[in-house]
């Protein structure tokens, strides 16, 4: 490892000394031819050539020699260590660092990269929010969806927080609402306008509204900023379901219509029972409970076939009475055998219909519309047969953990799996549940109308 400025530094010195004293080029050759030994002896001992000075000078000039060469040799010796030093602490931060030093340049850092190597990756971490962005709704209410959801990662920064930016982006979402108010009325089916109309009202000068935000942020207080924020964002995300009447469908293989589909939203709710006899953990103010109950949304928008076939299984009172198993970061349930399969079933984000008996590739940038990395995520396990199937029956919960996962705070399973739901109450019981639990009974809560079977497509 070089320094070039280091030798162009002591370069410099070397000029100026000669420079401030322009009679030591001369008195030094002077020297030199009138003195064979001293000049024999110079070669090896320049310093001591002029220890016994002709004139004062000559004695001026000696004592700066000496403090140059001095200064210099001091530099020079410094900077070496300081090379040795250097060195050293690079080739142990190359053995500990995951990633190679040619990659330090931003610059050359592609988008993929920045995904998986940012700890800010902008992953849902709560199933609510995965829903809510999973949500398809015009490009306007995206729009303003998009503003307020940035300020939720802007609140999770521990220093300082960036007030400005949130309120920029408070109006922003403000003024898109307000401009395109008849667009997004529009979007709104006839029967449900005077809904929509209520919740646009809402959304602009509500208690929850985009203006009593922008009131919180200008107060600087986090707390009510996210109390606030939350409130905006459910105004958003209903305005939006409102928006859904028609689910795009890519077009399927003639196959696949063995299994109904789910053209919204469904919500199941399983009963939890201890397989050997045990407790869980009371409610707060209450007594050690026998069973548990658990919800899960089913997300048909994005995960249609997959959604579809869990909601009939449970209709069909497939799971009542399942044993469940713990194995690593996941509850599994026992499997069967169905006769038939369901395709490995995948939305990329930014696109408006599902992959089929395909994975993504996290490492190329696809990242999925319904993330696994979410805890209490809810998956088909693959098929025995085939990763291009999930299997028809069996399904778990995925545990996230960010301490397990990669960078970017990925689980190492993303894009792998059919994800078609999320928990939303009863997280807490995740934990507590072992293997030897059972599910005592599983019903479809909500979402029975919005279940199709193929012959009524």
């Amino acid at each position: 490892m070089a320094f070039p400025l280091s030798s162009a530094f002591i370069s410099h010195k070397a000029s100026i000394a000669t420079s401030l004293n322009p009679s030591l080029t001369q008195q030094r050759s002077h020297l030199f031819q009138s003195n064979p030994t001293c000049r024999k002896t110079a070669l090896f001992r320049p310093t001591f050539c002029c220890i016994f000075p002709k004139n004062p000078s000559t004695e001026v000039n000696r004592k700066h020699k000496i403090l140059s060469n001095f200064c210099a040799s001091t530099f020079k010796d410094g900077t070496k260590r300081f090379e040795s030093t250097v060195a050293v602490i690079l080739f142990f931060v190359q053995i500990a660092s995951p990633l190679p030093f040619t990659a330090w340049n931003s610059l050359s850092i592609s988008s993929a990269e920045a995904v998986l190597y940012s700890p800010d990756t902008k992953v849902p971490r709560t199933g609510e929010l995965a829903l809510r962005k999973a949500i398809p709704a015009n490009t306007n209410m995206k729009t303003i969806q998009d503003s307020l959801e940035d300020i939720s990662y802007l609140l999770r920064i521990p220093q300082r927080k960036p007030f400005g930016t949130m309120e920029g982006n408070v109006k922003k979402a403000l003024k898109i609402a307000v401009d395109d108010k008849d667009s997004i009325m529009a979007s709104i089916p006839a029967d449900l306008r005077e809904k929509g109309s209520e919740l646009y009202d809402s959304l602009i000068d509500g208690k929850g509204g985009l203006k009593t935000l922008l009131e919180c942020i200008k107060d600087k207080d986090p707390d009510k900023v996210s109390v606030g924020l939350a409130s905006s964002l459910d105004a958003v995300a209903q305005l939006e379901l409102l928006q859904v009447t028609v689910l795009l469908l890519c077009a399927l293989e003639s196959f696949f219509y063995v299994t109904r589909r789910l053209t919204g939203r469904g919500i199941v709710e399983l009963v939890i029972e201890k397989g050997d006899g045990a407790t869980f953990s009371p409610e707060a103010g209450g007594e050690p409970r026998k069973t548990a109950t658990i919800q899960v949304v089913l997300d048909g928008y994005s995960a249609p076939l997959t959604a579809g076939n869990f909601a009939k299984l449970v209709v069909d009172g497939a799971y009542n009475g399942v044993k469940l198993s713990c194995i690593n970061q996941a509850i599994l349930s026992d499997s069967k055998n169905s006769g038939y399969s369901v395709p490995l079933e995948i939305m990329p984000s930014g696109q408006f219909e599902p992959l089929y008996k395909t994975t993504l590739s996290v490492q190329d940038g696809e990242l999925p519309v319904l993330p696994l990395s979410v805890y209490g995520a809810v998956a088909m396990a693959h098929s025995d047969v085939s990763e291009e199937y999930s299997s028809p029956y069996q399904f778990f919960f995925y545990l996230y953990d960010k301490r397990s996962a990669g960078l970017g705070g990925l689980s190492f399973d993303e894009g792998q799996f059919s994800v078609f739901g999320y928990t939303t109450v009863g997280r807490e019981t995740l934990p507590e549940i072992k293997t030897g639990d059972l599910i005592r009974s599983a019903k479809l809560v909500e979402g029975q109308d919005r279940l199709v079977s193929p012959v009524e497509s």
